[in-house]
């Protein structure tokens, strides 16, 4: 690595995601990367780990066209205005030119909603509950950043129908918990805020956004949790036939994160030698360098396939280097991909009955029997998944600083009171050249005043510059 983390974040960001195989920016649309090998080894990961939470709490997986008609894109009037300015069109089916405009989703309410209408018929239909894992298409035209801002978008969404208010409502606070165990893999800390009403999802009754500290001092935002009321159902003609024979419309929820998990993953935990991959979704856990000195080439290689063969067969993912690069060589480069856990085998090693290790996120090294091998490396990979959640916690939390005046504003999290007005709101955001990414969604105790008009308010809200 030729920059440094804390000097240039962003040329920092930018060298590395190339370096260590995660993107490859050289394909001739800009915005749309080609995923490597290794890169797209990690996003599956994350995809293995959204579809099993997705699956155990009762939603199925579908698969939508990409196309969608104008016709149906507009009938949502917020939501085409939303989306208008950031979308592809599609006018030409060979030489002809189409009837109705097609356009690439940008997300796929518009999609899927019209199929809805036909699939939702009585109470008994309902909760419905899918999602998909597609691609997404935004004319982003801000500075392009892999993963993070990208036209070409990998994309998780859930799209739910409920009966009422309430039973929507639960659904959302299902997703925070779906949600909480996917950090938990991930080792990032979050924030969910209630977005403002300029901010809100277009065509949404409210918005929460899930938003985490980046180490520039800017926010990312991950992705949002959308309840919809009847906003969309009623342009859609989606309704059933509850108990008493009435026809009522559904009220719907949206549950949407996209690659900018991984972007995050980098951001998050990398350092100056590369990346720091969170254990769960390293696609190498731990991988072996067998030490060889003059004569033991044959034993010490034979006794590090031993151990790779049964960590391997214990469920982690192992790698054995037994190429003919120097040690050296072999710990710059598996230290750029952010393995945990880098075992080293030796003949010392083996006449001591031992496996010698080092930790990728502290640099720790030390020593496990080989007898226990399987155990002990299973719980420092859950031990290092913990700490590196704890420490990106704590960097997250000491990077909030309460103001009560926009003078000499710190590059880092805000917090302080707003009285709730919009004209207030984006004269703040306005004059500190800052976004008000939300209130808590648990509201937190505070007495203060708003900061643009002085008013006593108990409402505090969060800022910062976005990537």
């Amino acid at each position: 690595m030729n920059m440094r983390k804390e000097e240039n974040f962003s040329e920092w960001y930018n060298d590395l995601v190339e370096q260590a195989g995660l993107t490859d920016k050289r394909y001739p649309i800009k915005g749309m990367n080609v995923w490597p090998a290794y890169g797209w080894k990690v996003m599956r990961q994350i995809d293995t780990f959204i579809r099993q939470e997705l699956d155990a709490t009762g939603h199925d997986e579908v698969c939508f066209p990409l196309l969608i008609p104008e016709t149906e894109f507009k009938k949502e009037k917020d939501h085409i205005k939303g989306f208008d300015s950031e979308v592809y069109w599609v006018t030409h089916a060979g030489l002809n030119e189409l009837d109705v405009r097609l356009l690439l989703r940008p997300t796929s309410e518009t999609a899927m909603y019209p199929m809805f209408s036909i699939w939702v018929r009585s109470h008994g239909d309902l909760p419905l509950k899918i999602y998909q894992l597609v691609n997404t298409f935004r004319y982003e035209t801000k500075q392009t950043r892999a993963f993070i801002r990208v036209r070409e978008i990998h994309f998780f969404e859930s799209h739910t129908c409920h009966v009422d208010e309430e039973d929507a409502q639960r659904q959302v606070e299902e997703d925070f918990i779906i949600l909480e165990k996917l950090m938990e893999r991930l080792a990032l800390p979050y924030l969910l805020l209630r977005r403002t009403e300029w901010d809100k999802f277009p065509g949404a009754h409210y918005t929460v956004g899930i938003d985490t500290y980046m180490p520039s001092g800017r926010s990312l935002q991950l992705g949002s949790i959308h309840h919809y009321r009847e906003n969309f159902s009623k342009p859609f003609d989606i309704k059933y036939e509850d108990v008493d024979g009435n026809q009522k419309y559904v009220h719907q929820t949206t549950f949407g994160m996209s690659e900018r998990l991984l972007g995050a993953v980098v951001g998050v935990h990398g350092d100056d030698k590369g990346l720091v991959l969170p254990p769960d979704i390293a696609p190498v856990q731990a991988v072996i360098i067998p030490i060889i000195a003059k004569g033991n080439l044959e034993g010490v290689t034979a006794e590090a396939r031993r151990l790779a063969d049964e960590l391997n067969a214990a469920g982690i993912r192992t790698h054995l280097d037994d190429g003919d690069e120097r040690p050296g060589a072999k710990f710059y480069k598996w230290e750029l991909k952010g393995v945990p856990l880098r075992l080293e085998l030796g003949g010392r090693d083996i006449a001591n009955g031992v496996v010698s290790y080092a930790r990728r996120d502290t640099g720790e090294k030390g020593t496990f029997l080989r007898k226990s091998a399987g155990e002990d490396v299973e719980a420092l990979l859950l031990k290092i998944s913990k700490e590196m959640r704890d420490r990106a916690r704590q960097r997250m939390e000491s990077s909030i600083t309460t103001i009560d005046s926009l003078d000499d504003l710190p590059e880092k999290w805000l917090r302080f009171g707003w009285c709730g007005e919009e004209e207030c709101g984006k004269k703040i955001e306005e004059t500190a050249n800052i976004k008000i990414l939300g209130s808590p969604y648990e509201k937190e105790e505070y007495h203060g005043k708003c900061l643009a008009c002085g008013r006593e308010t108990d409402t505090v809200v969060y800022a910062a510059r976005a990537m």
